[in-house]
């Protein structure tokens, strides 16, 4: 008896570990931080940003696994230009780490926004020269960008492998001439 009663509570255990991963940035009943890695990948949902436009965000980033997809999503849509292929969008933005939560860089907090010239073939990561197509002036989008689009295994002073959690505001579009 003693065993059935111990592999039901390591099932129960199991299946209420794996339901705390599915996208919950809630930790499981136990509130133990030492639980397995997550095995469901983030959906771009899963992450909070609260804050409004033109102001430093505070990004919440979730307990899920990172995804091996670049996620956008507008948390503002913006009422300006679009940036598209060839243009220059100048934008604010804030890089936060995946593995530890930690605000890497933010010209928000500089007060110089940056300017991406030629978009889509800018000397940015690729996450970038895809994942701001399409934002408007005056929007703000989340960008959840992975290694294979961000820096990858070499890093370049950022832990190897990182996912990337881009908040990026749009404050000027250019045309491409």
């Amino acid at each position: 008896m003693r065993n059935v009663l111990l592999i039901a509570s390591v099932a129960l255990a199991a299946a209420t570990g794996l339901a705390g991963c599915a996208g919950s940035a809630q930790p499981s009943a136990g509130g133990s931080s030492s639980a397995a890695t997550p095995t469901n990948p983030c959906k771009v949902d899963d992450f909070k940003v609260t804050g409004a436009f033109g102001a430093a965000p505070a990004v919440e980033i979730p307990s899920c696994k990172p995804t091996e997809e670049l996620l956008i999503k507008d948390l503002v849509p913006g009422t300006g230009a679009e940036v598209k292929a060839g243009s220059t969008a100048t934008v604010n933005y804030q890089l936060t780490t995946f593995s530890d939560k930690k605000v890497l860089d933010s010209s928000f907090k500089r007060g110089e926004p940056f300017a991406v010239e030629n978009v889509g073939q800018a000397q940015v990561i690729d996450g970038w020269n895809e994942g701001i197509i399409g934002l408007k002036e005056n929007g703000r989008r989340l960008l959840i960008v992975p290694p294979a689009k961000g820096y990858g295994p070499g890093g370049q002073g950022i832990k190897a492998n990182e996912t990337l959690v881009f908040v990026i505001d749009g404050v000027k579009v250019t045309p491409a001439a």
